[in-house]
């Protein structure tokens, strides 16, 4: 770049402005900088120098701009009055950074930094500006240095200053400001100070980003882990990627890592693993490194040192291998400052942090994280002996096994875990001289788990317990273990003689028992319910074997389902009174019978009967399942208040169940109708969708506890993305949706569809245009070949949309052509047609304006009114396409105006006013291309604009309040074209219609801004 001219120099330099920060921006600015002192040009010189400055500010090698900056203030003292009053200005506002910049410089001798700092007083003081800058830089000095009092006064001192335009933006001093008080412990003050910018009141490039991940462990203190989660989510998103932004980076890691989230702490890691590393800017690889540390030392904590691994400078290391690693250059990095600033405050800070132990045990945060191996090498904790302490002691273990005992007669489902410890606590001491009863219950326990399993082998060990019990002359444990090898035997999928002979077997033990055997009714009650169900199963098993492939297996389950239902109301008659809680469970299949042949009705009061057994026989965890089926029936019958009725009866009654799929359905049921309850507008909608997130994000929790992550865990984020997206919380929506997107992706078309376009619509919102184009292609391209072509032509328009936002002309022309051809193909939405010829007609004029591309845009605006009348033609009144034809003649319009305005300019006629209400080139396209017109033709395109906005106005004021603002658009434009045709006083006089029009309206009619700009572009008509 040596040879460079001066042009070619400002032209790279303008270029490298529009590159995103980072590496390659810093090594071209640097090599313009050494290409600008070649060529001897002072002032391209200066522009190069201000450019590597503001490369550095944004990149991960912020501490270097130091050099650069005292060569530009080398200039500056040589010559000032080649500094103009712009260049000035930037040199004292960078003076500040660079203040900054030398405190995170250990390099630098502490004398010099003080030096830095009186220079930048002195300076400040002579230029007259407010000493806010300089005690602020005073304060970065002092926090560093260790000085607590005199950092107190320089905050106290920076906040008593008048502001200027050398003080930092508000977002940037409130992020610092409540730092201070976060560090000295006061987290209270520190998030009310952080407020402004948290609540968006505040921004800037770099805020909220910082003060969001700032504010994440003052929140855990405070016990405010929702605000925190939320803060994570969104602050994430936001800082991801961003060099300069690393410390906030590690402080999301930090957080994962202190509230059970090390998954996602390992994920944010891997994202940035290419930036562990050495950096220029060493303070900020301390601090980043600071939060990775306290991850990689969780992690080994947790039995993960060996078995997990990251990449580092092109390898893979594992955690403790990377945790030396990056310990050693963290303290280095802090010993260097403490050396520089004679203190050991640095070090201490640091080691402080890597120490924390977790703030909460568990804290869900809704988003997608793969689960963490099992620790390998990691030895299980040693089951205790009985002995081992009083809570162990013989009796102890005696009233354990009778509790467990207790929950399993009444099928309590803490039962299992229970009987899991009286295994373990036998495994432990051998178990020699366990009574064999127990030793016959843990056996039964296991044949039960393995059964649940599908474990092959789980007959053979019913068919054992079943012998070991009868040996102990216990016949109803026996008779009950007979009933289950018949239904394992099933579930194996033996033969159908085999099952029926197990099930006749498991009916005579039953009925063989000792009338007085308390528990004999319910032996026989339930070997008559299972051989009820399994007979069903095996006669349409038999019937479809029979019939063969041909034949109509369904019209033959049907028939099967019919006497099913007539045998299983004879046993509901049978045994109502004597056994509720096995009542309901026929009942409960009663219900779902009624469901499958479509009698809703029916179902709902079945499943409400079961419920109810349950829970007057005292097993109110047995009324879940039917409770929140029942719920979804109840919304499928549009009956939202008795949905959500029996979904929080399930919630109440879920309290006593052990399994986290359950819990998982629980939840999701709630937050499912809740939130569709939420879906009207309004503050009581804003708290049901804000309670449905709450449900949805415990509901993703229970399914990943369940290993159902991709499962009912997808459904629970889809539906907490929703939530967060009624609640206005469209980046937590998207953070969310984006972690499972792979999950949903894999139920189904439409749920692909419906997904990606949700997602689409979240990053639209977030004004990411890019991947939101994507989303709506990735969608149309899943609905090309259905049979329905509206909604592809609805995701090609989408996508286009967010292509022509994105600068992406050649794409979102081709997009909106291919959305244009889909709704003609489908012959509807004249106002989704309306849009995208109007969409086509200003691409058109996007480059360089030429008479051809005038002319193509008025034939788009044309058309598209065209569809228009014909869509009014058939229904005239029909207000919504009224005023898209109104608002079409209005772009039709400015498109005319934009031509006259093109060649005004180049005439260098009077400029357009800017102000609201006045015209103006709303594309500031060039004219190249354009014939020159006379003035007749002008005069002539001035006029057609005056009638379009005239009839536009029409149509909009008979379309009433609602389009007051449309309305003054248009007659302002009118107004000022009159004034320009020489007519002053008729634009005034339609500009005074208006203003009386909007004064004798009741208050609150109109917008508070429209009155005043209607006088103030009336009084400037006439002046």
């Amino acid at each position: 770049m040596s040879t460079m001219t001066a042009e070619e120099i400002r032209q790279a330099l303008r270029e490298n402005r529009g590159l995103p920060y980072g590496a390659a921006r810093n090594a071209q600015a640097e090599a313009l900088t050494a290409a600008a002192e070649v060529c001897g040009d002072p002032e391209v010189f200066r522009r190069a120098l201000f450019t590597q400055i503001d490369a550095y500010e944004y990149s991960a090698e912020r501490t270097r701009m130091v050099i650069p900056f005292a060569r530009l203030l080398q200039e500056y003292d040589r010559d000032p009055g080649a500094f103009g009053d712009g260049d000035v200005s930037g040199l004292f506002w960078r003076f500040k950074w660079v203040s900054g910049r030398i405190v995170e410089s250990p390099e630098i001798p502490l004398a010099s930094v003080t030096g830095w700092l009186a220079d930048i007083e002195r300076r400040y003081r002579i230029a007259g500006y407010s000493e806010r800058a300089v005690r602020q830089a005073e304060f970065y000095l002092a926090d560093a240095t260790g000085d607590d009092e005199r950092a107190e006064r320089a905050i106290n001192g920076w906040r008593a200053a008048d502001r200027d335009r050398m003080s930092d933006c508000h977002a940037c001093e409130t992020h610092t400001q409540g730092w201070f008080w976060a560090k000295k412990g006061d987290y209270a003050k520190a998030v009310e100070i952080w407020e402004p910018v948290l609540a968006g009141r505040q921004t800037c490039r770099e805020e909220p980003h910082r003060v969001l991940a700032r504010s994440l462990l003052p929140l855990l203190h405070l016990g405010r882990s929702d605000e925190a989660r939320a803060h994570h989510l969104r602050g994430y998103r936001m800082a991801r990627g961003t060099e300069s932004l690393l410390r906030s980076i590690g402080e999301h890691i930090e957080f994962c890592a202190l509230t059970g989230n090390e998954p996602r702490g390992l994920e944010i890691l891997a994202e940035h693993s290419a930036l562990l590393g050495p950096l220029a800017d060493v303070e900020s690889q301390m601090e980043f490194y600071g939060g990775v540390l306290v991850l990689l030392r969780r992690l080994s904590a947790l039995g993960h040192g060996c078995d997990l691994s990251v990449p580092y400078e092109g390898a893979p290391r594992s955690v403790d291998e990377l945790y030396g690693i990056l310990h050693a250059q963290a303290l280095g990095i802090a010993g260097r400052f403490d050396t520089r600033n004679g203190t050991t405050r640095t070090s201490d800070k640091l080691l402080i942090r890597i120490a924390q132990d977790p703030l909460l045990e568990a804290l869900p945060l809704g988003v997608r994280s793969s689960a963490l191996p099992r620790p390998t090498g990691v030895a299980a904790p040693a089951a205790a002996s009985p002995a081992d302490s009083a809570a162990d002691s013989a009796a102890g273990f005696a009233a354990l096994v009778e509790r467990a005992r207790q929950d399993r007669d009444r099928g309590h489902p803490a039962a299992a875990a229970l009987w899991d410890r009286i295994a373990a606590e036998l495994d432990g001491a051998d178990g020699q001289d366990a009574e064999p009863l127990l030793l016959v219950d843990i056996a039964d326990h296991r044949a039960l788990t393995a059964a649940r399993s599908g474990a092959a082998e789980a007959a053979g060990l019913f068919a054992e317990v079943r012998d070991r019990y009868r040996a102990l002359g216990r016949a109803e444990r026996a008779a009950l273990a007979e009933l289950r090898l018949a239904t394992a035997a099933a579930q194996a999928a033996a033969a159908p003689e085999e099952i029926r002979a197990l099930l006749a077997a498991a009916l005579r033990s039953a009925e063989s028992l000792d009338p007085a055997e308390p528990l004999r009714a319910r032996r026989i009650a339930l070997a008559e319910l299972t051989s009820i169900r399994v007979e069903s199963y095996l006669r349409t098993v038999e019937a479809a074997h029979a019939a063969g492939p041909e034949h109509d297996h369904g019209h033959a389950e049907a028939g099967g389902h019919g006497e099913l239902a007539d045998e299983l109301a004879s046993f509901v008659a049978d045994y109502a009174r004597a056994l509720p809680d096995v009542v309901a469970e026929a009942e409960e299949t009663l219900g779902r019978l009624a469901l499958s042949r479509g009698d809703a009705d029916e179902a709902v009061a079945l499943l409400a009967a079961a419920a109810t057994g349950s829970i007057s026989a005292g097993r109110p965890w047995q009324a879940v399942d039917p409770l929140v089926l029942r719920a979804g029936v109840l919304l499928s019958l549009e009956r939202p208040e008795e949905a959500e009725a029996a979904a929080r009866a399930a919630l109440e009654h879920s309290a006593e169940v052990t399994d986290p799929a359950t819990h998982g359905v629980v939840r999701l049921t709630l937050a499912d109708v809740l939130l569709r309850r939420a879906g009207g507008a309004g503050e009581a909608g804003d708290e049901v969708a804000r309670e449905a997130a709450g449900h949805a994000l415990t509901a993703a929790h229970w399914f990943d506890q369940a290993g159902l992550s991709g499962d009912g865990g997808a459904q629970a984020r889809l539906l907490l993305a929703r939530a967060y997206a009624r609640d206005d919380r469209a980046a937590d929506a998207a953070e969310v949706l984006q972690s499972t997107l792979p999950d949903l992706l894999e139920h189904g078309e439409g749920q692909a569809v419906s997904v990606r376009e949700f997602l689409g619509g979240l990053l639209r919102e977030l004004r990411e245009p890019r991947p939101a184009a994507e989303q709506f292609l990735l969608a149309a391209e899943v609905a090309k070949d259905w049979e329905d072509q509206r909604p592809h032509a609805s995701l090609a328009q989408a996508a286009a949309d967010q292509l022509s936002v994105a600068g992406l002309e050649p794409e979102a022309v081709a997009a909106y052509e291919r959305a244009l051809g889909l709704h003609r193909q489908t012959g509807g939405s004249p106002v989704a047609q309306t849009r995208i010829l109007r969409s086509l007609a200003w691409l058109g004029l996007r480059g360089a304006l030429t008479d051809t591309a005038v002319e193509l845009a008025r034939s788009r605006m044309n058309e598209a009114a065209a569809v228009l009348e014909d869509a009014l033609a058939a229904d005239p009144g029909e207000p919504e396409l009224r005023a898209e034809l109104a608002q079409t003649w209005h772009q039709l319009a400015q498109v005319l105006d934009q031509r006259v305005r093109a060649q005004e300019d180049d005439e260098d006629d009077e400029g357009d006013e800017d102000d609201e209400g006045e015209k103006g080139n709303e594309d500031g396209a060039g004219s190249g291309g354009l014939a020159l017109l006379g003035e007749a033709e002008l005069e002539t395109l001035r006029l057609e604009e005056v009638r379009l906005w005239d009839r536009a106005a029409g149509v909009y004021a008979d379309l009433g309040a609602d389009h007051l603002e449309d309305r003054f658009q248009c007659l302002s434009y009118a107004a000022w074209t009159e004034k320009e045709l020489g007519r002053p006083e008729a634009g005034a006089a339609r500009m005074s219609a208006l203003v009386d029009e909007l004064r004798a309206l009741p208050e609150g009619a109109a917008a508070e801004w429209l009155l005043p700009n209607a006088e103030r572009v009336t009084k400037g008509l006439l002046a």
